[in-house]
């Protein structure tokens, strides 16, 4: 099945086979907007984005921390929220005394 197109409408009327989407980061320090956006012109590419996003933080920010949590809002260009995306992580030693 060919991947689902997103096709916005310009002001003029005309369609266009390709939108503007922000990605807003919301994590422990809070949220952080994204105010340049991607274009993007399917459903399956705005997945793949939010993955890419989620997977390079947490190789980022989630081994100095042991846990957390982050998610990925996906707004359209009239701010919207479309798709949301979130990552939970922990990690724990088994014979750690504390626990």
């Amino acid at each position: 099945m060919p991947p689902k197109e997103i096709r916005s409408i310009s002001t003029q009327g005309s369609e266009q086979g390709m939108a503007r989407y922000f990605f807003d980061l919301i994590n422990g320090d809070g949220p952080v907007r994204d105010n340049e956006g991607q274009e993007i012109s399917t459903r399956e590419e705005i997945s793949r984005e939010v993955s890419r996003i989620l997977a390079d933080i947490a190789r980022e920010e989630f081994p100095d921390r042991g846990k957390g949590s982050i998610s990925i809002e996906v707004r359209n260009e009239y701010g919207q929220a479309v798709f949301t995306g979130h990552l939970s992580f922990q990690t724990r030693w088994h014979d750690d005394p504390e626990l």
